[in-house]
């Protein structure tokens, strides 16, 4: 499992009220997929800079998709431009690879269609690893969740040997889902504003 498929699970089964917006999800997903990258020393991190190395050998097609996608000639691309580039639509990609994995079902609903039905996570070995380790507060886990805000509470420290390269990851994630709410919350009140005019308040 990747940490990116593991925030997936979380979120997908997050408390009533707390789901992520897909937009946000999307980010720290990107985020998630860089730390799983490094884990597997498909990449490096030089500052900001992602500076790819050799191709992870595994059997997750989203991992090598996500390799493929690292930008091998320089300048290299920063933490932030991944999550933007990466990020987009990376939700929608991973929910239609669990549902071909079996991982996601849709509840089908009388009289209507089957896909839309609400997705819904099959019992399986994936979910229960991604359950232990979101119990056992599993920290980078744990602010990944808190940056989307599927998780009650604020994530805790991390541990002081936390290298460099996940600290600023988890902080570019953060930054860029901040930033894109303050870019929905301003196109709110744009709009707000737009029909308030047709209706002559």
């Amino acid at each position: 499992m990747t940490t990116a498929r593991d925030l997936l699970i979380v979120a997908l089964g997050a408390a009533p009220g707390r789901s992520a917006e897909p937009g946000d999800l999307s980010l720290a997903l990107a985020g998630a997929e860089l730390l799983d990258l490094r884990d597997a020393r498909a990449l490096t991190l030089d500052g900001d800079l992602v500076v790819p190395g050799d191709p992870p050998v595994t059997d997750d097609r989203l991992v090598r998709e996500a390799a493929a996608s690292l930008v091998r000639q320089t300048p290299h691309e920063t933490v932030e431009d991944w999550l933007w580039r990466r990020g987009r639509g990376l939700s929608s990609a991973y929910l239609a690879a669990f549902e071909d994995e079996g991982l996601l079902k849709r509840q089908h609903r009388r009289l209507l269609p089957s896909w839309t039905g609400e997705a819904v996570l099959t019992d399986s070995a994936a979910r229960q690893r991604a359950a232990d380790r979101w119990a056992g507060d599993e920290p980078v886990l744990a602010a990944l969740a808190t940056a989307i805000g599927i998780r009650e509470t604020p994530a805790g420290e991390l541990p002081d040997e936390t290298d460099e390269a996940v600290t600023t990851v988890l902080a570019a994630v953060d930054d860029a889902v901040t930033e894109l709410t303050a870019v929905r919350q301003r196109r709110a009140i744009e709009k707000a504003a737009f029909d308030n005019i047709w209706r002559g308040n």
